[in-house]
């Protein structure tokens, strides 16, 4: 018997990384007994623009959310935003100039694999990804690795090719300065939120100093849990959002069964099921 209401504020659609459309992850939600989901897909708003179904007559709560890359000199940042106006004309130009940096890492990143190893793909396959309006990367060149038969999974792409392969191209970092970041989502009337602290690779101290510059931007919540954060993790980040006075989120990151295997939707990796959010109840009062 499914557990209702559980809650998961970070989900995507194929509009990013995903592997359901925004509907089907809507239906999916339901099939699971969430009552609430956020699509956060990464820089770009298409996802929660494409939604076809009533999220109201499937008896779920959708919210509006994006995931922007943000620029740091260590480990990996996102900047979660959520209930912002979706069509937010500054914000959308933004993630127009992130599309665009895409196409030219994709396309560097694929020259790189057939000069390393002589890995050549069909035009169509190339020409698929590249004239997407949607968000493209490198999970969409590691799909292409599976499919030519190179290798078998995702994680297996990255680790074997695609690591050594954007290191080469020397590509500057996609992303966004953190303070245009967390201005961008604020101006679009969003709540700004730190995504998976774990991946900032920082020590406590260092994570610690890097909250309270980002607080000083704007920032109002921090991802306590997630499928990547142990128990250890989620009391560090408790701590931190207590210290603050930030609020509390958490979501499974799902992606789809092919591209995280191990991650399901409202229960992450380590089967966390969370009913209660601080940041949800702040979104629900801004409702009523």
């Amino acid at each position: 018997m499914k557990e209702l209401n559980l809650i998961d504020m970070h989900t995507h659609t194929r509009y990013s990384d995903g592997e359901l459309t925004p509907d089907e992850l809507i239906i999916k939600a339901k099939n699971e007994g969430l009552g609430t989901i956020a699509i956060t897909d990464h820089d770009t708003l298409l996802g929660t623009q494409n939604i076809t179904i009533s999220s109201e007559k499937e008896g779920i709560q959708v919210i509006n959310g994006i995931e922007i890359s943000t620029k740091v000199p260590i480990g990996l940042m996102h900047i979660l935003g959520y209930d912002i106006n979706i069509y937010d004309e500054k914000l959308n130009e933004k993630m127009k100039e992130l599309h665009n940096i895409s196409l030219y890492s994709v396309s560097g990143i694929i020259y790189q694999l057939k000069k390393d190893y002589d890995i050549v793909f069909s035009t169509e396959d190339i020409l698929e990804i590249l004239n997407r309006k949607s968000n493209i990367g490198r999970p969409d060149i590691a799909k292409l690795l599976i499919k030519y038969g190179y290798v078998s999974t995702i994680k297996e792409a990255f680790e074997k090719y695609l690591l050594e392969a954007n290191r080469k191209c020397g590509k500057a970092q996609k992303g966004l300065p953190m303070d245009e970041s967390i201005k961008l989502i604020k101006d679009a009337g969003g709540i700004a939120v730190l995504a998976h602290p774990i991946t900032l690779k920082r020590s406590k101290e260092e994570l610690d100093n890097l909250v309270g510059q980002l607080v000083g931007y704007g920032l109002e919540g921090i991802e306590v849990y997630h499928s990547e954060h142990s128990q250890e993790n989620c009391e560090e980040y408790l701590k931190l959002a207590d210290k603050y006075n930030l609020l509390i989120s958490g979501g499974s990151d799902y992606h789809g069964p092919n591209t995280k295997p191990d991650i399901e939707l409202g229960r992450g990796k380590n089967n966390i099921k969370v009913k209660k959010l601080t940041l949800l109840d702040r979104i629900n009062s801004r409702k009523n």
